[in-house]
């Protein structure tokens, strides 16, 4: 059965979607990165200064684009995945997923009673239309797809277990916390980090859901997506500004 999720629903398609980290919290940088062909932007609410507003006016900013917006909440908790739900996401990237227990309080939080906890708003929601939408209430549980990030060696003992929970969509690997709760801050590369990773790979494929992750580099991306990734983020708007001013800096000086 195709998913309501449209994100959930490409994948399945079974073409490797490449993404882009969006932290730079505007929606003009969003825009253009929107317009350069990724499949899918990735906007970060832990790591980056974002709020509900700034949120809202980049996931405008994206719409008129053929492009797959994806929210990272702060913290599973259900405060932000209703907020976020509620100003029209539809993907939630939910951060340290350790166990299956987190897993499916993520889960309860994405859903309206008597699916789950979610706080019910219709007439005041953005991803109702403003109540447009007659069988929102009934109905938006199906168009909610969740990825659990799996960045822990807490994770890694529990992957197959959060996997398994219905409602988490798709699982997603942090390198960088990873190689930090491995004993290796600042080395994603590092073999038992890289060994981790394919160990991840296996089980989340095993469990019959997509696998996603961060690449450290364009020639990283392409190893992974032949590894069976099915979803890799190649870099961040932040790098490619950091990279490219001064790069072109370089460039004029001689």
């Amino acid at each position: 059965m195709t998913s309501a999720n449209t994100f959930i629903a490409r994948l399945g398609e079974g073409q490797a979607l490449l993404g882009l980290w969006q932290a730079l919290a505007n929606p003009y940088t969003a825009e253009i990165c929107a317009g350069a062909g990724y499949d899918w932007l990735l906007f970060d609410g832990e790591h980056a200064p974002n709020t509900s507003q700034t949120l809202l006016a980049q996931l405008q900013a994206v719409a008129p684009y053929d492009v797959e917006p994806i929210a990272r909440v702060p913290v599973g908790e259900p405060v932000a995945i209703k907020q976020y739900l509620d100003i029209g996401f539809a993907t939630l990237l939910v951060p340290m997923v350790d166990s299956a227990a987190q897993a499916e309080a993520v889960v309860a939080a994405s859903r309206f009673p008597p699916l789950g906890v979610r706080g019910v708003a219709s007439a005041t929601s953005r991803a109702s239309g403003f109540g447009a939408r007659a069988d929102y209430l009934a109905r938006a549980h199906e168009r909610v797809a969740l990825i659990a990030q799996i960045e822990s060696r807490a994770g890694l003992d529990a992957i197959d277990a959060i996997a398994a929970v219905e409602g988490i969509d798709a699982l997603f690997i942090g390198p960088a916390d990873l190689a930090a709760s491995l004993g290796h801050l600042g080395q994603p590369g590092h073999p038992e980090v890289q060994d981790a990773v394919a160990h991840a790979l296996a089980r989340i494929t095993a469990a019959g859901k997509p696998a996603g992750i961060f690449a450290l580099s364009p020639e990283d991306a392409r190893a992974k997506i032949a590894d069976g990734f099915a979803f890799v983020s190649v870099g961040t708007d932040i790098g490619l500004l950091a990279k490219g001013s001064t790069a072109l800096l370089e460039q004029a000086k001689g």
